[in-house]
């Protein structure tokens, strides 16, 4: 009797382990409901910190949206500091 319980528990573990590997190949096409391998957006660096960061989430230098892109309103503040400060 107890063997049987074995095999039906070792079958069921089985069975979902051969599931979840045939559900992994049948969406590894996508990626959060779009296409694998397609490109979304494109990471550039802030001058001032270094960190990188989408070019859509970027705050430029400028309000009509020109010069460099930075991370956040922080890094263009002290990068205008430190270039105001050095006469750039």
């Amino acid at each position: 009797m107890i063997r049987i319980i074995v095999l039906l528990v070792l079958g069921y573990f089985a069975y979902r382990l051969a599931r979840r590997r045939l559900r992994g190949k049948m969406i590894s096409g996508r990626v959060n409901h779009r296409e694998a391998g397609r490109i979304d957006d494109v990471m550039i660096k802030d001058p001032q910190c270094g960190a990188y960061f989408p070019r859509r989430d970027g705050v430029s230098l400028k309000s009509a949206g020109g010069g460099p892109l930075f991370c956040s309103p922080e890094c263009r503040e002290k990068y205008l500091a430190a270039h105001s400060e050095s006469g750039d």
